[in-house]
């Protein structure tokens, strides 16, 4: 169990490096203005959350599976944490449609937007979950 716990915690901590970073990629990109400053920001969002991210995610939420199901791991405070994760996914596709937004140059939101978005979502919600494994409040 530990080693797939391990794995867990390996594929969060990618998971949520590409959740904090993807938005700061969005943030220079919206504030970039040469056609090859441009384009290399849509490479590097694309590779980010295509090659890093969602593999990641992937790995995380399959991995988190196998913890709760596999070796019955529970409590009430899995459900909230799997709303949380619920939360991150819907998040990380949200993510995703912006990218497409730039790649397809129908960005219409400033690199105001993007800062907000770069620092608020994500962070509370890896707290209270981070939080919630190991406290086990309920």
């Amino acid at each position: 169990m530990l080693w797939v716990k391990s794995l867990h915690i390996v594929f969060v901590v990618s998971w949520f490096a590409g959740l904090f970073y993807l938005p700061r990629l969005f943030v220079y990109h919206a504030m970039a203005t040469d056609s090859i400053g441009i384009e290399r920001f849509k490479v590097m969002e694309r590779k980010l959350y295509y090659g890093i991210m969602t593999p990641s995610a992937l790995i995380a939420v399959a991995s988190g599976l196998w913890l709760w199901l596999g070796y019955g791991i529970g409590g009430g405070w899995l459900y909230v944490k799997l709303f949380l994760v619920a939360i991150l996914v819907a998040h990380h596709l949200w993510l995703g449609k912006l990218m497409a937004d730039f790649r397809s140059d129908k960005n219409r939101r400033s690199d105001v937007f993007y800062r907000w978005i770069n620092e608020i979502p994500a962070l509370p919600v890896l707290v209270f979950a981070v939080l919630l494994v190991v406290f086990k409040p309920f």
